[in-house]
């Protein structure tokens, strides 16, 4: 990939932000595609987050947002689509206008990574357990309002989960506190655990009653140690390549509108960094 001085920038927001496979996936689909962009990974501190997308803008760039800045960046927008208002958590952005504009495609990329699990159309199917109260949990919350499935959440923190509960309520979901050894239909981890090898799992596995899928957000070399753990214990579980994939299809479009995902190169891109 050559770059010039008319190349486009396109980045990634996040702290932490090495192990993003962003940069790997998009470069691949922007070289397949002879697009003139470079996507790159920054590691931003929540002091320097609105100087860098004030300079992002000023170039006409675009990029991702990830832990702990999508809350954040919803409220710099100066125009936003309907799912990211809603989600109240951005992690796709892009200048337009002279402005920053934001969408949220966590939510297709959950919705479209249950898919995968076979979770489609599970009104009446019993209730998804969310682990977790950031940002990626807001797009799993709206997911769960549009699949009109009761949501259990499951926090460190009760004070937090309780207000996360009563947004997502607001929010048009079916929310309520985890208590005990719930039985779920699904399973859904969006905290950060297990980025490193030696994390606790978000759950225990024996924690859990009925469940019949599980999803982890987070994606590691060899898959993380929860669904290994999952799948030892005879639950269908993945971690969150599928999931990165489809929001990262969907932020393509978003930074060059008129231009078709490569969502088989980008899956491919994902799969060869993570066996790097």
């Amino acid at each position: 990939m050559e770059i010039s001085a008319r190349t486009r920038l396109i980045a990634i927001l996040g702290d932490p932000v090495a192990h993003s496979l962003s940069p790997a996936m998009h470069n691949a689909a922007c070289r397949v595609l002879g697009i003139d962009a470079v996507y790159v990974a920054l590691r931003v501190t929540p002091d320097a987050l609105e100087p860098v997308l004030a300079a992002i803008v000023a170039t006409g760039g675009a990029g991702n947002v990830t832990v702990p800045h999508k809350e954040a960046v919803e409220r710099c927008l100066t125009r936003k689509t309907d799912t990211c208002a809603r989600a109240g958590a951005c992690n796709t952005f892009w200048t337009e206008d002279g402005g920053l504009a934001g969408d949220n495609t966590d939510v297709a990329g959950v919705r479209a990574a249950l898919g995968e699990l076979g979770v489609t159309g599970t009104a009446g199917a019993g209730p998804w357990l969310l682990v977790g109260t950031g940002g990626s949990a807001r797009a799993v919350a709206v997911a769960a309002a549009e699949e009109r499935v009761e949501l259990l959440i499951k926090s460190r923190d009760e004070q937090r989960a309780r207000q996360f509960a009563r947004w997502a309520n607001d929010q048009g979901a079916r929310a309520a506190i985890a208590t005990g050894k719930p039985e779920v239909h699904v399973a859904i981890n969006a905290t950060p655990l297990g980025l490193r090898g030696d994390d606790p799992m978000p759950v225990d596995p024996a924690a859990l009653r009925g469940v019949g899928a599980a999803l982890d957000l987070v994606y590691a070399p060899g898959e993380t140690r929860w669904v290994r753990a999952l799948r030892a214990a005879g639950v269908p579980a993945r971690d969150g390549r599928d999931a990165l994939v489809h929001q990262g299809a969907a932020a393509f479009v978003r930074f060059f509108p008129g231009s078709a995902a490569p969502v088989e190169v980008m899956r491919a891109a994902v799969a060869r960094a993570l066996r790097a």
